[in-house]
Protein backbone atom coordinates (compact mmCIF):
# COMPACT_ATOMS: atom_id res chain seq x y z
CA UNK A 1 0.00 0.00 0.00
CA UNK A 2 1.74 2.86 -1.11
CA UNK A 3 2.67 5.30 -3.97
CA UNK A 4 4.69 8.39 -4.20
CA UNK A 5 2.31 10.33 -5.50
CA UNK A 6 0.44 12.79 -3.01
CA UNK A 7 -1.86 14.05 -5.67
CA UNK A 8 -4.90 14.69 -3.65
CA UNK A 9 -5.76 10.85 -3.34
CA UNK A 10 -6.65 9.76 0.11
CA UNK A 11 -4.33 6.95 0.48
CA UNK A 12 -5.71 6.14 4.40
CA UNK A 13 -9.23 5.83 2.55
CA UNK A 14 -10.69 2.09 2.40
CA UNK A 15 -12.32 3.47 -1.04
CA UNK A 16 -9.65 4.14 -3.12
CA UNK A 17 -8.18 1.25 -2.75
CA UNK A 18 -11.20 -0.76 -2.73
CA UNK A 19 -11.52 1.46 -6.53
CA UNK A 20 -7.76 0.26 -7.14
CA UNK A 21 -7.54 -3.16 -6.48
CA UNK A 22 -10.75 -3.52 -8.91
CA UNK A 23 -9.08 -1.81 -11.46
CA UNK A 24 -6.18 -4.12 -11.20
CA UNK A 25 -8.22 -6.99 -11.87
CA UNK A 26 -6.13 -9.26 -8.80
CA UNK A 27 -3.12 -8.94 -10.31
CA UNK A 28 -0.45 -9.68 -7.20
CA UNK A 29 1.84 -6.88 -6.50
CA UNK A 30 4.94 -6.29 -4.09
CA UNK A 31 5.52 -2.92 -3.08
CA UNK A 32 9.23 -1.57 -2.64
CA UNK A 33 10.77 -5.53 -2.27
CA UNK A 34 10.02 -8.98 -3.17
CA UNK A 35 10.67 -11.62 -0.21
CA UNK A 36 13.64 -12.92 -1.72
CA UNK A 37 15.45 -9.79 -1.06
CA UNK A 38 13.67 -9.41 2.45
CA UNK A 39 14.49 -13.03 3.31
CA UNK A 40 17.64 -12.66 5.01
CA UNK A 41 16.52 -9.76 7.46
CA UNK A 42 13.45 -11.88 7.95
CA UNK A 43 15.14 -14.94 9.10
CA UNK A 44 17.26 -13.32 11.27
CA UNK A 45 14.84 -12.05 13.17
CA UNK A 46 12.06 -13.67 12.96
CA UNK A 47 11.75 -17.02 13.94
CA UNK A 48 9.38 -19.25 11.88
CA UNK A 49 7.46 -20.33 14.43
CA UNK A 50 6.06 -16.38 15.06
CA UNK A 51 2.86 -15.51 15.22
CA UNK A 52 3.26 -12.89 12.75
CA UNK A 53 0.95 -9.70 11.39
CA UNK A 54 1.00 -8.66 8.04
CA UNK A 55 -0.14 -4.96 8.38
CA UNK A 56 -1.39 -3.46 4.88
CA UNK A 57 -1.28 -7.09 3.18
CA UNK A 58 -2.54 -5.78 -0.45
CA UNK A 59 -2.25 -8.59 -3.16
CA UNK A 60 1.33 -8.95 -2.22
CA UNK A 61 2.61 -12.71 -2.55
CA UNK A 62 4.71 -11.66 0.82
CA UNK A 63 2.99 -13.83 3.02
CA UNK A 64 2.77 -16.80 0.57
CA UNK A 65 6.67 -17.08 -0.06
CA UNK A 66 7.25 -16.98 3.77
CA UNK A 67 4.82 -19.81 4.37
CA UNK A 68 7.04 -21.62 1.44
CA UNK A 69 9.91 -20.69 3.81
CA UNK A 70 8.33 -22.30 6.95
CA UNK A 71 6.45 -19.72 8.40
CA UNK A 72 3.13 -21.26 9.31
CA UNK A 73 1.15 -18.26 11.11
CA UNK A 74 0.56 -15.15 9.71
CA UNK A 75 -2.35 -12.96 10.22
CA UNK A 76 -2.91 -10.66 7.47
CA UNK A 77 -5.24 -7.17 7.61
CA UNK A 78 -5.90 -4.30 5.27
CA UNK A 79 -8.22 -1.67 4.85
CA UNK A 80 -9.62 -2.87 1.57
CA UNK A 81 -12.14 -5.41 1.71
CA UNK A 82 -11.79 -6.20 -2.13
CA UNK A 83 -8.01 -7.18 -1.11
CA UNK A 84 -8.84 -9.17 1.89
CA UNK A 85 -11.66 -11.00 0.03
CA UNK A 86 -9.42 -11.66 -3.29
CA UNK A 87 -6.61 -12.97 -1.26
CA UNK A 88 -8.84 -15.29 0.89
CA UNK A 89 -10.10 -17.22 -2.08
CA UNK A 90 -6.88 -17.29 -3.65
CA UNK A 91 -5.11 -18.74 -0.54
CA UNK A 92 -8.15 -20.91 0.94
CA UNK A 93 -6.13 -23.90 0.16
CA UNK A 94 -2.99 -22.32 2.90
CA UNK A 95 -4.03 -22.52 5.97
CA UNK A 96 -1.31 -20.96 8.00
CA UNK A 97 -2.84 -17.83 6.21
CA UNK A 98 -5.61 -15.96 7.69
CA UNK A 99 -7.69 -12.35 5.96
CA UNK A 100 -9.09 -9.95 8.13
CA UNK A 101 -11.02 -6.66 6.40
CA UNK A 102 -8.67 -3.95 9.36
CA UNK A 103 -7.44 -0.53 9.62
CA UNK A 104 -4.10 -0.63 11.22
CA UNK A 105 -5.35 2.49 13.12
CA UNK A 106 -7.74 0.80 15.54
CA UNK A 107 -7.16 -3.17 15.71
CA UNK A 108 -9.07 -3.39 18.82
CA UNK A 109 -10.20 -6.89 17.89
CA UNK A 110 -6.96 -7.94 18.44
CA UNK A 111 -6.11 -8.10 22.28
CA UNK A 112 -2.82 -6.71 24.02
CA UNK A 113 0.70 -8.91 22.83
CA UNK A 114 -1.63 -10.80 20.41
CA UNK A 115 1.87 -10.96 18.36
CA UNK A 116 5.28 -11.81 17.99
CA UNK A 117 6.08 -9.74 14.89
CA UNK A 118 4.33 -6.87 13.04
CA UNK A 119 5.79 -6.57 9.90
CA UNK A 120 5.03 -3.49 7.40
CA UNK A 121 5.64 -3.19 3.39
CA UNK A 122 4.65 0.22 2.68
CA UNK A 123 1.08 0.94 4.73
CA UNK A 124 2.98 3.07 7.14
CA UNK A 125 4.19 5.44 4.03
CA UNK A 126 0.65 4.96 2.85
CA UNK A 127 -1.12 6.55 5.77
CA UNK A 128 2.27 9.74 5.24
CA UNK A 129 0.47 10.20 1.97
CA UNK A 130 -3.03 10.31 3.50
CA UNK A 131 -5.04 12.82 5.47
CA UNK A 132 -4.26 13.45 8.89
CA UNK A 133 -1.16 11.80 8.61
CA UNK A 134 0.58 12.67 11.38
CA UNK A 135 -2.02 11.86 13.80
CA UNK A 136 -2.68 8.25 10.91
CA UNK A 137 1.15 7.53 11.91
CA UNK A 138 0.62 8.33 15.44
CA UNK A 139 -2.20 5.88 16.03
CA UNK A 140 -0.74 3.07 13.71
CA UNK A 141 2.25 2.80 15.70
CA UNK A 142 0.87 3.09 18.86
CA UNK A 143 -1.48 0.10 18.07
CA UNK A 144 1.59 -2.24 16.75
CA UNK A 145 3.34 -1.49 19.64
CA UNK A 146 0.22 -2.65 21.77
CA UNK A 147 -0.27 -5.76 19.92
CA UNK A 148 3.74 -7.31 19.93
CA UNK A 149 4.50 -8.94 22.99
CA UNK A 150 7.55 -7.78 24.86
CA UNK A 151 10.46 -8.45 23.17
CA UNK A 152 8.79 -8.70 19.75
CA UNK A 153 9.80 -7.44 16.33
CA UNK A 154 8.26 -4.64 14.44
CA UNK A 155 9.31 -4.84 11.03
CA UNK A 156 9.32 -1.78 8.95
CA UNK A 157 10.14 -1.49 5.36
CA UNK A 158 9.77 2.14 4.13
CA UNK A 159 10.87 5.50 1.87
CA UNK A 160 11.43 7.32 5.00
CA UNK A 161 14.81 8.21 6.00
CA UNK A 162 15.42 8.23 9.81
CA UNK A 163 14.43 12.56 9.86
CA UNK A 164 10.97 10.92 8.97
CA UNK A 165 10.40 7.98 10.77
CA UNK A 166 12.15 8.12 13.75
CA UNK A 167 10.44 10.53 15.62
CA UNK A 168 7.06 8.97 14.73
CA UNK A 169 8.38 5.69 16.23
CA UNK A 170 10.18 7.12 19.34
CA UNK A 171 6.91 8.90 19.92
CA UNK A 172 5.57 9.40 24.17
CA UNK A 173 4.22 5.37 24.75
CA UNK A 174 6.71 3.26 22.47
CA UNK A 175 10.00 1.86 23.82
CA UNK A 176 11.72 0.29 20.84
CA UNK A 177 15.25 -1.09 20.05
CA UNK A 178 15.82 0.02 16.50
CA UNK A 179 18.35 -0.77 13.96
CA UNK A 180 18.42 0.73 11.12
CA UNK A 181 19.28 -1.35 7.52
CA UNK A 182 19.71 0.15 3.90
CA UNK A 183 19.03 -1.40 0.89
CA UNK A 184 19.04 -0.69 -2.68
CA UNK A 185 15.40 -0.41 -4.74
CA UNK A 186 15.18 -3.56 -6.94
CA UNK A 187 17.12 -3.46 -9.85
CA UNK A 188 19.28 -0.26 -9.45
CA UNK A 189 22.23 -0.20 -11.43
CA UNK A 190 25.42 1.96 -9.43
CA UNK A 191 26.83 4.28 -11.67
CA UNK A 192 30.10 3.69 -9.41
CA UNK A 193 32.52 1.42 -11.12
CA UNK A 194 33.66 0.26 -7.57
CA UNK A 195 30.93 -0.28 -5.44
CA UNK A 196 30.88 -0.07 -1.83
CA UNK A 197 32.29 -3.61 -0.20
CA UNK A 198 29.42 -3.07 2.89
CA UNK A 199 27.16 -5.89 3.23
CA UNK A 200 23.66 -5.00 3.04
CA UNK A 201 23.21 -7.16 6.21
CA UNK A 202 25.65 -4.59 8.43
CA UNK A 203 23.36 -2.33 10.33
CA UNK A 204 23.73 1.29 9.83
CA UNK A 205 24.87 3.77 12.57
CA UNK A 206 22.70 6.74 13.73
CA UNK A 207 23.37 9.38 15.42
CA UNK A 208 22.50 10.36 19.31
CA UNK A 209 19.52 11.87 17.46
CA UNK A 210 18.31 8.89 15.66
CA UNK A 211 19.68 10.61 12.49
CA UNK A 212 21.56 9.06 9.58
CA UNK A 213 25.64 10.33 10.16
CA UNK A 214 26.34 14.03 8.09
CA UNK A 215 28.88 12.48 5.81
CA UNK A 216 26.69 9.03 5.01
CA UNK A 217 26.39 8.71 1.22
CA UNK A 218 22.96 7.01 -0.44
CA UNK A 219 24.23 4.91 -2.94
CA UNK A 220 20.63 4.90 -4.24
CA UNK A 221 19.16 8.14 -3.48
CA UNK A 222 15.58 6.12 -3.48
CA UNK A 223 16.74 3.09 -1.38
CA UNK A 224 14.26 1.19 1.27
CA UNK A 225 14.58 1.68 5.09
CA UNK A 226 14.72 -1.75 7.45
CA UNK A 227 13.62 -0.38 10.73
CA UNK A 228 13.76 -3.59 12.82
CA UNK A 229 12.57 -2.25 16.21
CA UNK A 230 12.31 -4.48 19.28
CA UNK A 231 9.62 -3.41 22.02
CA UNK A 232 11.42 -3.28 25.15
CA UNK A 233 10.34 -3.98 28.57
CA UNK A 234 10.05 -1.11 30.70
CA UNK A 235 7.57 1.76 31.87
CA UNK A 236 6.01 3.75 29.15
CA UNK A 237 6.63 7.81 28.76
CA UNK A 238 8.89 10.25 26.52
CA UNK A 239 11.10 8.50 24.32
CA UNK A 240 14.66 9.40 24.55
CA UNK A 241 17.20 8.20 22.17
CA UNK A 242 21.14 7.22 22.49
CA UNK A 243 23.04 4.97 20.27
CA UNK A 244 24.52 1.66 21.37
CA UNK A 245 27.88 0.09 19.66
CA UNK A 246 25.93 -1.37 16.62
CA UNK A 247 24.53 1.49 15.58
CA UNK A 248 21.07 0.45 17.13
CA UNK A 249 18.69 3.55 18.92
CA UNK A 250 17.23 2.68 22.05
CA UNK A 251 14.63 4.65 23.89
CA UNK A 252 15.61 5.43 27.73
CA UNK A 253 12.65 5.19 29.93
Amino acid sequence: MYTRDVSGCNYGDALYWDARYLEEGGASFDWYQRYSALRPFVRKFIPTGSRILMAGCGNALMSEDMVKDGYADIMNIDISSIAIEMMRRKCTHIPQLKYMQMDVRDMSFFPDGSFDCVIDKGTLDSLMCGSDAPLSASQMVEEVSRLLKPGGIFMLITYGDPSVRIPHLNQPGCSWKIILYIIPRPGYQSRVACSSSKSIMEPVPLTERGLLPPDYVLEDPDSHYIYVCKKMHGLFGLAQTTTDKVGATINVQ
